[in-house]
């Protein structure tokens, strides 16, 4: 009975602080329009290691190390719950909740996106503002391509099951000269080693050192193309897994991802801030290409992140149900062994 009390007071407590959490002003440029950082970059390149969660950090990463010695790294970037593959990517898509895209692993894979949507992807935001842009995602995952990305809005999309031909197909499109404005991929093998072998295994921190090697490939292939000169160069993750291996609900091991990010004007050795979260990715990829953010979108551009910026507040009014209720996850993640 004590426990049970105690459980509930701190779960009030939780909600009673979330609003003057969510309140907090950030120092620095007061209206983020004016930084030299809004659009100061022509090309948003967002590297997506499915299942990678925070273990970049442990594992044999020599491409990550040397891209990111003078970018700005955070390995406890909070995902959306549920921790699964679906609600994360169309986040950092939409710049939205899980409560509010309800894209989920079951039904990315079941309906098609137009532009018609209430919470239009990145990729959409573009195409309204750059008619005659180059958008672009390849994916090993088709959901992405099939059920989150608006299909009317002249996206090339592009899916492989292999990760080391999906890597070669990249290469190749930025080879053959191609410059989108925006460029997304998911990579997949680390999700496959998570639910194998477990996220404490040697089998999946191989299967991060292998991603790492895509990354570099991808990396090099958009350096000898010129294209990282006003490139923002992003690395994450969807989620991670557990010791058992698979994901999807609470524990520390899934619900915590990297963001990792190198251009320009990004702080050399910077530290995203604490309230980062993943669906954050849309914020910084429509801040860096000089585009608003749209009326729905709860993301926010970080502190730490770009040098001339020290970022902006969340609100909590454009997502209450969010702002409620994500602080009480939290508390279950806290209160939730690893496994």
């Amino acid at each position: 009975m004590k426990k049970t009390a105690s459980l509930v007071l701190a779960v009030l407590l939780a909600v009673c602080c979330v609003i003057p959490a969510f309140a907090i002003q950030f120092p620095g440029v007061k209206k983020l329009s004016d930084s030299p950082s809004f659009g100061a970059y022509e090309h948003v390149f967002i590297i997506g290691i499915d299942g990678a969660g925070r273990f970049f950090k442990e594992a044999d990463t020599p491409n990550f190390d040397r891209i990111f010695a003078n970018g700005a790294v955070k390995y406890d970037v909070r995902t959306e719950v549920p921790t699964d593959s679906g609600p994360n990517w169309a986040s950092m898509l939409t710049g939205v909740s899980y409560f509010k895209h309800k894209i989920h692993n079951g039904n990315s894979g079941e309906e098609q996106r137009d532009s018609s949507t209430k919470y239009p992807t990145v990729f959409s935001v573009a195409r309204a503002a750059m008619p005659e842009a180059e958008l672009a995602s390849f994916v090993n995952w088709n959901n992405v391509n099939f059920g989150m990305i608006e299909t009317d809005i002249g996206v090339t999309e592009h899916q492989n099951g292999d990760d080391n031909a999906l890597t070669d197909d990249i290469c190749a499109y930025f080879d053959a000269g191609n410059q989108p404005a925006v460029f997304f991929t998911q990579i997949d093998l680390v999700d496959a080693a998570g639910h194998a072998h477990g996220s404490a295994s040697q089998e999946y921190f191989d299967a991060i050192h292998t991603a790492d090697g895509y990354i570099g490939r991808i990396y090099d292939a958009l350096v000898r193309n010129g294209l990282l000169e006003d490139g923002l160069f992003i690395v994450t993750a969807d989620h991670g897994h557990t010791i058992a291996g698979g994901h999807g609900r609470f524990s520390m091991r899934e619900s915590l991802t990297t963001i990792a990010a190198a251009g320009k004007t990004v702080v050399p050795g910077g530290e995203l801030d604490k309230d980062t979260r993943d669906r954050d990715i849309a914020a910084i990829t429509l801040f860096a290409l000089g585009l608003d953010k749209t009326n729905e979108m709860s993301a926010r551009v970080p502190g730490g992140l770009f040098e001339d910026t020290d970022g902006e507040r969340r609100s909590f009014f454009k997502d209450p149900l969010d702002g409620i209720i994500s602080p009480v996850m939290w508390l279950v993640t806290l209160l939730t062994p690893d496994h």
